[in-house]
């Protein structure tokens, strides 16, 4: 059977922001994920969907359904617990990180996963079916639509991509495993939007419209029937391109594992979060954590005031407060000013 090919992520022409905001979470998941607001047909799931071609890989214990990260330390299921304490040797497998989709229909049941309660009176013992959030872990979890989601289903999602660990309780039997994820969600403000609440638990949000420079719409328009009368070759085409991205996400990872925040970093944040009005810490948190990594992509070992100007919007324009019908309230002349004394 001939493989799928996806359309190549380095081939996307504009949306540099939203380009940025996934990459900035592969880099640094800790960044808590991106919504991706737009109309119809601006590429919100094919970039999402291209981005599994530039993912690192990363190692899982062999066998575990889990697929349990095997470093010391790191969040493991039961079975992978009691043979790392046993000081059992756990063999290890290496793969690119997947992007794995969530059915808009799913239930409960089958995204957190199912206890065999008829299983544990007979036996004694625990029989977990595992659920989306199982394949999740060590993986980019996407939700298409996510605004046509019931508001416990993104509860749950996102309760889950904070703690990392997903939690299933039925008739007072419980078990957890690890569910680390990059959580993206992408939505038609047309259709519906989601609680303030729940925008806030999102790290960063971009808000994409149809390119309206008349060369950049030719050329997306151009690489698009290009792509559809010869995948392959197009793809080709592009694999430099899509490769350099990869090498890049992958050096941005190094410097970051050796970066140390800065306190000036730190002092920017909070100015810009308390000038915009930022309820709790989150935002600046989160501004730290993506300018730094906006920084290691591109090659810097530390990040400054550019790295923050760079990345404020995407942090911020979900979280400012916005009055009935009003688009967005997010001034970048106002965000310079505010950082016009560092």
């Amino acid at each position: 059977m001939p493989k799928h090919l996806v359309f190549p992520f380095s081939a996307i022409a504009g949306q540099v922001e939203m380009k940025t905001a996934l990459i900035l979470n592969v880099i640094d998941p800790g960044i808590g994920g991106v919504l991706i607001k737009g109309e119809k047909g601006t590429a919100k799931s094919t970039a999402v969907r291209a981005l599994a071609q530039v993912l690192p890989d990363v190692k899982y214990v062999k066998g575990c359904v889990f697929h349990c990260d095997p470093r010391p330390g790191k969040g493991k299921c039961q079975n992978c617990a009691e043979a790392f304490a046993a000081g059992k040797k756990q063999e290890y497998e290496t793969s690119p990180m997947r992007v794995v989709e969530l059915p808009l229909s799913a239930t409960e049941d089958r995204i957190a996963g199912t206890l065999d309660i008829e299983h544990v009176l007979q036996t004694g013992k625990k029989k977990f079916e595992p659920g989306v959030l199982a394949q999740a872990n060590g993986n980019l979890l996407y939700v298409d639509e996510v605004n046509l989601l019931e508001d416990h289903m993104v509860d749950l999602l996102l309760d889950t991509a904070a703690m990392g660990v997903n939690y299933v309780e039925r008739e007072g039997i419980s078990f957890e495993h690890p569910s680390k994820f990059i959580l993206v969600g992408s939505m038609n403000p047309e259709e519906g939007d989601i609680r303030p609440q729940l925008l806030d638990r999102f790290g960063l949000c971009v808000e994409i419209r149809g390119e309206k420079d008349l060369p950049v719409r030719t050329e997306i328009v151009a690489r698009r029937l290009a792509f559809d009368a010869d995948p392959e070759r197009f793809t080709e085409a592009y694999a430099k391109e899509t490769s350099e991205i990869k090498d890049r996400i992958l050096r941005a990872r190094e410097i970051l594992a050796n970066a140390t925040v800065d306190k000036d970093m730190i002092t920017m944040a909070s100015r810009v979060a308390w000038y915009f009005k930022m309820e709790g810490h989150r935002a600046d948190i989160t501004m730290v954590r993506a300018a730094m990594a906006y920084s290691a992509f591109n090659g810097m070992e530390r990040a400054d005031k550019e790295d923050i100007t760079a990345v404020a919007p995407m942090v911020l324009t979900h979280r400012i407060k916005k009055k009935p019908f009003e688009e967005s309230s997010f001034d970048i002349g106002e965000l310079k000013s505010c950082l016009q004394d560092f």
